[in-house]
């Protein structure tokens, strides 16, 4: 044990805490999408493989996102996986109030009528297979329908509060 560990004090749990915490876990960037009146997305740090047979997948969305009221009601939804070159959309799509399907992003209408990004390194359209309630959140699981894992390139990272890249 080192001595700042013998000497630290742990803080109940909290919000803060689990931001905190979290702050040092490096995690991928991917941006979900969905069809609704309008397309909607946002940038999910929480993505996970959840099983191979069936192929199954899931995020957390906060209810209070303005793109939950189309994910909730969503049959499938696109799930696209970021390359270091594309802090630019992962901000866009991160930031509350910004056009995420303006001029500046490149899409067209996939399978399912989901959109689907340009230039990512990977792709899915899921079919939504459960929201689960949890705290201000939902889990949404999915299983994967189509997708493309062609893109290439390197992944962008969520890590201490930024979008970075992965070092050799």
């Amino acid at each position: 044990m080192t001595a700042s560990a013998e000497t630290d004090t742990p803080r109940t749990a909290t919000p803060d805490l689990l931001r905190s915490v979290f702050r040092q876990h490096a995690a991928g960037v991917a941006v979900i999408t969905a069809a609704g009146d309008r397309p909607v997305g946002f940038t999910a740090t929480s993505l996970n493989s959840v099983a191979a047979d069936p192929p199954l997948i899931s995020f957390g969305v906060g209810t209070s996102s303005s793109s939950w009221p189309v994910v909730a009601e969503a049959g499938h939804i696109g799930v696209h996986i970021l390359g270091e070159h594309q802090r630019d959309l992962a901000a866009t799509f991160a930031r509350s109030g910004a056009d995420r399907f303006g001029p500046s992003t490149g899409w067209r209408s996939g399978p399912e009528g989901v959109p689907v990004l340009d230039g990512v390194l990977a792709w899915l359209v899921c079919r939504v297979v459960a929201r689960i309630p949890a705290g201000d959140h939902r889990i949404v699981i999915a299983q994967a329908v189509v997708g493309d894992p062609a893109g290439g390139g390197r992944p962008l990272v969520y890590h201490q509060g930024r979008f970075t890249a992965l070092r050799e």
